[in-house]
C-alpha cells in the first residue's frame, strides 16, 4: 500500500503517476500557449528552473520566464530570470505585465482563504492569462503527506501523526508547536472555492480511476 501511495505522490520519479500527470499537464499548457503570439512573457509563481527543464522548455529565445519565490531561485539559462516576492502581494509587478502567469501547486501553501484569494487577485491583476494548478480537497489521499483522508482529520489528530511519523514529502516533526505550523501551511480547495476565486475561469479536472485528483484553472482568453 505504501508503494502505491509513492507512485501516486512522487515528485522526483518520472515514472510516478504525480509526474506523468504534470507533464500531461504541461501538454495541455502548451497547447493553450500555441495562441499566444510570441515573444511571450511568463510568471511563474512559485516555480524553479528544474520545472522548465524538466518539461523541455529552457532554449526558447521566444519565450522570457520570470520565476517568483520567497527566497531567490537559481537561474542560470538566459531566458530566465529570479524574482524575490510573496505569491499574494506582487505590487512590484505592474498591471497585465506579462501574457502568462503560471502556478503549479502553490496556492494552497499560502495561508487561510482570505490568503488564497489575495493570491488569485494578484495573478489576474499582473497576467493578461493565467494557469493555476492546484490538488482537489476531496481526492482520498492527500498528496503533501501521502496519507489517506488526512485533510479531513481533526487537526489535533493530524498533528500528532506528524508527530510520530515521516509522512509523505514531510519529514517527521516531534515538536508540536511547529507541528501545528506544518499542519496549518497546506490548505487545500474544493472545487467550489476555487471558482469563486477564480470567477472568470475555465476548468480543467485532471483524475485518476475516477476521482479528481487535482484541478486546472485557466483563463477565457486564450
Amino acid at each position: 500500500m505504501k508503494k502505491i501511495f509513492q507512485k501516486i505522490g512522487d515528485n522526483t520519479n518520472q515514472e510516478s503517476l504525480a509526474s506523468k500527470m504534470r507533464r500531461s499537464r504541461f501538454t495541455f499548457f502548451l497547447d493553450l500557449l500555441e495562441s499566444v503570439p510570441k515573444p511571450i512573457s511568463i510568471l511563474d509563481v512559485g516555480g524553479t528552473q528544474i520545472f522548465w527543464e524538466m518539461m523541455g522548455f529552457t532554449n526558447s529565445e521566444q519565450i522570457r520566464i520570470m520565476l517568483l519565490n520567497l527566497e531567490m531561485p537559481q537561474v542560470d539559462r538566459p531566458n530566465f530570470v529570479g524574482l524575490v516576492g510573496d505569491a499574494t502581494n506582487l505590487s512590484a509587478i505592474r498591471d497585465q505585465q506579462f501574457d502568462v502567469v503560471f502556478s503549479n501547486s502553490v496556492i494552497e501553501h499560502v495561508g487561510d482563504f482570505d490568503q488564497q484569494r489575495r493570491m488569485a487577485s494578484e495573478i489576474r491583476r499582473v497576467g493578461k492569462r493565467y494557469f493555476v494548478q492546484t490538488p482537489n480537497y476531496y481526492f482520498p489521499i492527500e498528496p503533501h503527506y501521502l496519507f489517506p483522508a488526512f485533510q479531513w482529520l481533526p487537526e489535533s489528530v493530524r498533528v500528532g501523526l506528524i508527530r510520530r511519523f515521516d509522512l509523505g514529502h514531510i519529514k517527521r516533526i516531534p515538536d508540536p508547536t511547529e507541528a501545528r505550523k506544518q499542519v496549518r501551511s497546506i490548505r487545500l480547495l474544493k472545487r467550489n472555492e476555487l471558482l469563486s476565486l477564480f470567477t472568470d475561469c475555465n476548468l480543467y479536472e485532471e483524475k485518476i480511476l475516477g476521482f479528481i485528483k487535482s484541478f486546472v484553472v485557466y483563463s477565457q482568453n486564450w
